[in-house]
């Protein structure tokens, strides 16, 4: 039967799996081969993770975060070109002298005058950074586009990104729709869901691709308070479908 819980202030605890998930407030722990991975959903679009001693943050963006008080990372993994996902000032203060930054060429477009030396990653590659596995994944509209016709998110110029940490893999799908590409994953522990209308799917596209690649739990993200409904409506697409959890970090 298909779990589903809503992270309050109280901590809670469940078995995934063979292992114990913690949780509190917007931070939850998933536990890996090789110690815990600790995740934390800043806001809209943007996470941080904490594994091995290092920081990994997603798509930092000061909207939704005072970076000056967030740890520096080691690894920076950006989606898209899009302010909310691409914003320079979060990256000035979470940079230090060794922080690797992951980004797409139509990312790297608009940051040439500030003379750094990110790592490319376009659809379909696979690298290993600052010692994890890394897969870019596409992330793009199929249905929502702007009135000229062009899609809010064109294929080729975002990245989902699935990330290694031991024997679990996390999927954070960034700006996309229930593409085949997402709806072909495979063994995926944890996936990140955007549901943002029109700029990314809504409640069946994302029951619709979640029901096609299984990931193992799903964290609801990108999400805004006008579109609260999304949410609940995926919830109820998804009853009766065994062995997801759905995870709501608030």
């Amino acid at each position: 039967m298909m779990r589903f819980l809503l992270i309050g202030m109280v901590l809670l605890v469940f078995v995934f799996g063979m292992g114990i998930y913690a949780q509190a407030a917007q931070t939850d722990i998933i536990p890996t081969a090789k110690g815990d991975l600790k995740i934390t959903l800043i806001g809209h679009g943007t996470l941080m993770f904490k594994y091995g001693g290092k920081i990994i943050h997603v798509d930092p963006w000061t909207k939704v975060g005072d970076y000056s008080s967030l740890p520096k990372a080691d690894l920076i993994l950006i989606t898209h070109h899009h302010r909310d996902h691409l914003d320079i000032a979060a990256l000035e203060q979470i940079l230090k002298d060794n922080t690797v930054v992951v980004m797409t060429q139509k990312c790297a477009e608009q940051i040439e005058a500030m003379n750094w030396s990110p790592i490319l990653m376009a659809n379909g590659d696979k690298k290993t950074v600052s010692g994890f596995s890394i897969e870019a994944i596409p992330a793009y509209n199929l249905v929502h586009k702007r009135e000229d016709g062009t899609p809010f998110h064109p294929k080729g110029e975002g990245n989902g990104y699935i990330l290694t940490f031991a024997d679990k893999r996390i999927y954070v799908a960034g700006d996309t729709e229930n593409t085949p590409e997402m709806k072909a994953l495979e063994n995926i522990d944890a996936a990140f869901i955007p549901m943002n209308l029109p700029y990314t799917m809504d409640s069946a596209m994302a029951a619709d691709a979640v029901k096609a690649f299984k990931p193992r739990l799903v964290y609801p993200y990108h999400t805004t308070s006008s579109q609260e409904d999304q949410v609940p409506g995926f919830i109820e697409l998804m009853k009766g479908f065994d062995d997801v959890d759905i995870r709501i970090l608030k």
